[in-house]
C-alpha cells in the first residue's frame, strides 16, 4: 500500500505522461455552432507563422505565432454586426464585425501547440492561450488593447451593444454634441469587457460601474481618472487585474469622455 505522499507524487508523475488535452474553440455565427480543437487548427492549410511586432499580451514585445486567419476561419462575417469573444477568465470584449470584416488590420487566431507552450503573461501563471485573437498591422484599424482578447474560448455573433442592452445608452435628450454620447463609444469598447453598467455587458472580471452604486457617488473624478491611467498607483491587492490606460491606449479627449459618460450615467436612475 502507497503512503499518501507517494501516492500523490505517482499520481503526478502519470498525469505528466500523458499528452496534453487539446482546446477547444467555440463559434457561434448566424445560429449554427461550431467547435474546433487545437488540432483541427494548426491542421488547416491557412495556418501560417506570423511576426506580431508589438504584442499587447506580452508587453508591447515582439512575439512569433502559429495562427489562422480569422476572415476564413468565420467565413467573411457578412452581415455579422458585433462579434463577442469571451475568454475563459471573464472577459467578453464586443467587437464590431465591421473592424473584423473590413478594417487594414488583420484579425489572426494564434494557437497554442500543447507540444510547445507559450510563456505566462507578465505578473501571472498561465500563457494567453489556448487561442489569442491578435492583429497584423492594428494601427491602421484604429484597434484598441481590449480588442486583443487572450485566453480566448467562444466567439458569438450578437447585436451591437446599445442595442442589446439598452442601459448603455445615454438619455435621447442628450445634445448630439455632448461628450458624454462619445463616452458611451469609449465605454463599450474600453471598459464593457470588464465592467458591466448597471447589468449591460458579459465581463465578469470587474465591478460593475453601474449598480448597485454609480462609479462616481463614490469616487471623485480625479481620482477615476488616477485609477484608470494607473490602477495600482491608487489602490492594489493581490488579485487585482486592472492595466494601466496611458495616453496611447486611452488618449486625453477619450478619458474626458469616458468621465463625462460616467457622470451622466450617475446622474441616471
Amino acid at each position: 500500500m502507497l503512503f499518501p505522499r507517494a501516492a500523490a507524487l505517482l499520481f503526478l508523475a502519470l498525469a505528466a505522461a500523458l499528452p496534453a488535452r487539446a482546446a477547444e474553440l467555440v463559434l457561434s455565427l448566424a445560429g449554427q455552432e461550431l467547435r474546433l480543437d487545437t488540432a483541427a487548427l494548426l491542421a488547416r492549410p491557412d495556418a501560417a507563422s506570423i511576426t506580431i511586432p508589438a504584442d499587447v499580451a506580452y508587453a508591447m514585445a515582439e512575439r512569433r505565432y502559429r495562427a489562422v486567419p480569422l476572415r476564413a476561419l468565420l467565413g467573411g462575417l457578412q452581415g455579422v454586426e458585433t462579434v463577442e469573444a469571451q475568454a475563459s477568465d471573464g472577459f467578453a470584449s464586443q467587437i464590431p464585425g465591421a473592424l473584423l470584416r473590413d478594417s487594414p488590420a488583420e484579425p489572426w487566431i494564434a494557437v497554442e501547440d500543447p507540444a510547445a507552450p507559450w510563456p505566462a503573461l507578465p505578473g501571472k501563471a498561465a500563457s494567453a492561450g489556448p487561442f489569442y485573437l491578435v492583429w497584423r498591422n492594428p494601427a491602421a484599424g484604429d484597434v484598441r488593447p481590449e480588442q486583443w482578447p487572450y485566453m480566448l474560448a467562444r466567439l458569438t455573433a450578437v447585436a451591437p451593444p446599445l442595442r442589446r442592452w439598452p442601459q448603455l445608452a445615454v438619455a435621447a435628450t442628450l445634445p448630439d454634441a455632448d461628450p458624454a454620447r462619445h463616452g458611451a463609444e469609449v465605454y463599450v469598447t474600453q471598459c464593457l469587457a470588464c465592467h458591466r453598467m448597471k447589468g449591460a455587458g458579459a465581463g465578469e472580471m470587474g465591478p460593475d460601474l453601474g449598480a448597485p452604486m454609480p462609479a462616481l457617488a463614490y469616487l471623485t473624478e480625479p481620482g477615476l481618472r488616477a485609477l484608470i491611467r494607473d490602477s495600482a498607483a491608487v489602490r492594489t491587492w493581490p488579485g487585482r487585474q486592472m492595466p494601466a490606460f496611458d495616453e496611447a491606449a486611452l488618449p486625453p479627449a477619450e478619458l474626458e469622455a469616458l468621465v463625462a459618460y460616467l457622470r451622466h450615467q450617475a446622474g441616471r436612475r
